[in-house]
């Protein structure tokens, strides 16, 4: 399995591709995206780029939601591309995908992301799939009133902080929707449930504090 390889990276003379076990959830849309690139069946190494074009493993590559792949472009002109507003994305009875310039305490800059929202991983902030033990939670909530009122602003710099046994509070422009893709609300400060207790889910209603969530 994917995740059973804490860290990793397979390259040549175009791409070098790179993978942290610690943030794969198994989404596999590399594996189904290239399977001839990408096939976690094979002994050894896993990954294999003479398979495709560069340009063609960089698109796979950025469709990966958890930022568990990252490349690094080396003759062909490749970079990610940042989608222009930043969104967070309601999995059902899942996690929340972020999309944008995030930053996260104490991790390096990442333009992927999926955050725990069943209060269950043991890799905080990040999902590790302990939602699939049983957590409910819908992606299709009510939008809030002001929800299709847009800003004139939807980018720049997203910070992801995690509150000690509370919410994921998080700041700068950012849209929230749901799996299907409705805006439920934009803002620019949001105190979003990570214990899975919120009866306002994806928002923190304090629920964390009654039934004793405990993260760093």
């Amino acid at each position: 399995m994917l995740g059973e390889v804490a860290m990793g990276y397979a390259e040549n003379d175009d791409i070098r591709i790179e993978f942290d076990g610690k943030k794969c959830i198994h989404a596999r849309r590399c594996v189904l995206g290239l399977p001839d690139v990408f096939n976690p069946g094979a002994k050894g190494q896993w990954m294999f780029p003479d398979h495709a074009k560069a340009d063609d493993i960089a698109k796979v590559v950025e469709s990966c939601p958890s930022g568990a792949l990252k490349y690094r472009a080396k003759k062909a002109d490749l970079s990610e591309t940042v989608q222009p507003i930043n969104t967070a994305k309601l999995w059902e009875n899942g996690p929340v995908e972020y999309r944008g310039r995030l930053e996260i305490a104490g991790q390096e800059k990442m333009t992927r992301a999926v955050i725990c929202r069943c209060g269950k991983s043991k890799n905080k902030p990040f999902c590790d799939n302990s939602h699939l033990d049983g957590f409910e939670a819908t992606g299709e909530v009510p939008a809030k009133a002001d929800a299709d009122r847009a800003p004139d602003d939807r980018g720049g710099e997203v910070n992801l902080n995690p509150v000690k046994n509370g919410p994921l509070m998080v700041s700068g422009h950012l849209e929230v929707v749901s799996g299907s893709g409705r805006r439920i609300a934009c803002g620019e400060k949001f105190a979003m449930c990570r214990c899975g207790a919120s009866k306002n889910k994806p928002f923190c209603d304090g629920s964390h504090k009654a039934v004793g969530f405990e993260a760093d």
